[in-house]
């Protein structure tokens, strides 16, 4: 009888707070036996686009060594492609915003999946912390995306991650560093020096490093069963697991679709433009290239290579330029309507708008 009474107060607490919905939620975790990044990328839209609108959702999952670059960025002036072909190492590309990461079998990757209007990172990152706990670490977040540890010298970064949303749901999905081979990752990517710079003046503090250092016996198999009692114990709810393997899931044609489209060379290396107008630089937005394709004074083609965390804020303004004239009060017209329409990254924007206009003129 207490505990009906209690859950009573609790769902009429919920109902008055406008959080009814979060004591409704359905969950259910995924856990991949496949080290594929291509199949498991495929599943992560996959389970995206048939999550079940009053359900939250946990995806588990490893690759073997994969660089894996953001939705909007440029293999070739990201990754030694040849070093990778020699050592076999995937190229893999996400549907999300952020950089270019490396992935081996000393990763834990996850994926939460949230209807849209229930979604929160502060949520996610509170079961993360949680379940670290049980290694001993305290985690702390920073900066955009990062995720961090405290050690003797200083902070180190642990994880990093990305978002997308849709009409009616959202998925937040990064990486966890147990034991990578950090040498390896370094070898693969390539250094931008104006990246650097910016990196160094805003990340000094931080380096990256594995939790393996200050947690001795931190495996995968350990993270996966300790971010599936988090996820259980903050929604306070018992959860479906299933367990996805490579062969039955290609066995479904959605699935596979998506898996093929993935492995795609138009989607790991094309759509790059032999461009009249080429400019990079390191802003506050994230890295930016951009490749221009000028004809009659017009943009006749564009492409936007960045890490920026919000792919579709570059598609509206690749959309915003294209076939527009190439000078700069075209530029700043028509970003005028972007700038407006998100004013949380105002001076972002505006920042980016000069700096393109400087490049034309």
């Amino acid at each position: 009888m207490r505990a009906f009474v209690f859950f009573t107060r609790a769902f009429l607490d919920a109902f008055l707070d406008g959080e009814l919905a979060f004591y409704l939620m359905q969950l259910k975790v995924f856990l991949s036996d496949s080290l594929n990044p291509h199949l498991n990328l495929a599943t992560e839209e996959w389970i995206f686009n048939n999550l079940e609108p009053d359900q939250h959702a946990l995806f588990l999952w490893r690759n073997e060594d994969t660089i894996l670059i953001g939705r909007h960025q440029n293999p070739w002036s990201e990754c030694n492609l040849l070093r990778m072909v020699d050592d076999k190492v995937h190229l893999a590309r996400r549907t999300t915003g952020g950089g270019a990461v490396f992935h081996d079998l000393g990763n834990t990757n996850f994926t939460f999946l949230s209807p849209k209007e229930s979604y929160s990172l502060k949520n996610n990152t509170q079961i993360i912390f949680q379940a670290l706990e049980k290694f001993g670490v305290k985690g702390e977040a920073s900066g955009r995306n990062d995720l961090l540890f405290r050690a003797g010298d200083g902070y180190r970064k642990f994880s990093g991650s990305a978002y997308r949303e849709k009409k009616d749901r959202a998925f937040h999905h990064g990486t966890l560093l147990l034991n990578t081979n950090l040498q390896r990752l370094r070898s693969y990517l390539l250094t931008n020096p104006k990246r650097l710079r910016a990196f160094n003046l805003e990340s000094a503090r931080a380096r990256i490093a594995n939790l393996s250092e200050i947690a001795k016996d931190v495996r995968h198999e350990k993270m996966v069963e300790a971010m599936i009692a988090s996820f259980q114990s903050f929604y306070s709810s018992s959860s479906e697991i299933e367990c996805l393997t490579a062969s039955s899931l290609l066995e479904i044609p959605e699935l596979k679709s998506q898996y093929e489209s993935l492995t795609a060379w138009e989607w790991l290396y094309g759509n790059t433009l032999e461009f009249n107008h080429h400019i990079q630089e390191y802003l506050s937005l994230g890295s930016f290239e951009i490749q221009f394709k000028i004809y009659d004074g017009f943009v006749k083609d564009l492409r936007i290579y960045t890490n920026c965390l919000y792919p579709t804020l570059v598609e509206e303004i690749t959309e915003a330029l294209m076939e527009k004239p190439y000078d700069c009060p075209s530029v700043i017209r028509n970003f005028e309507p972007i700038i407006s329409s998100h004013p949380e990254l105002e001076a972002g924007l505006r920042e980016l708008r000069a700096w393109i206009c400087q490049t034309i003129n």
